[in-house]
């Protein structure tokens, strides 16, 4: 039976996300994209973009599940406390719509992608167009948010 998949990469500037379809070992490409909120919007009205933006995409595809980057720590922690904002948003509005959340830290995302923990993000981008003919990112956002739903697929399927 197919299940369809949400993947979430979060951004306060960038939210990539991509929807596929997963059936056994086969998988298909349904749509992707970015949110773009207003950068000279404040931080608040950021996080209720990306909220109601990830709702209406919920509701829009109707996915089974959902899969998200977890965010890492960056040498600066203000950034790292802004992203994990972004990414609540978006939790949030998928818990809403009660749909389960898988995490995946980014080295395991590449690392399912590619065989490399540490890959580019030009390999990660090479890979989701080899394992998903019909997707043509245009951003590494959007690259990002298909690897993480690839990701997903493959753990899922292997979960006993």
């Amino acid at each position: 039976m197919a299940k369809r998949i949400l993947g979430i990469d979060p951004g306060l500037v960038h939210t990539g996300w991509a929807v596929i379809e997963s059936a056994g070992a086969a998988r298909a490409f349904i749509a992707s994209g970015v949110i773009l909120p207003r950068a000279n919007e404040d931080l608040a009205a950021r996080l209720s973009h990306i909220f109601t933006e990830v709702g209406k995409l919920c509701e829009t595809f109707e996915p089974d599940e959902c899969a998200i980057e977890i965010t890492f720590v960056n040498k600066n922690p203000t950034t790292t406390l802004l992203l994990g904002h972004a990414r609540a948003a978006a939790i949030v509005a998928v818990a809403n719509n009660d749909i389960p959340i898988s995490e995946y830290e980014p080295n395991k995302v590449k690392k399912a992608l590619t065989s490399a923990g540490h890959a580019d993000k030009a390999q990660v981008d090479a890979m989701v167009k080899i394992l998903l003919p019909g997707a043509r990112p245009k951003t590494a956002d959007e690259s990002d948010a298909i690897a993480i739903a690839l990701c997903h697929a493959n753990h899922s399927r292997l979960k006993i």
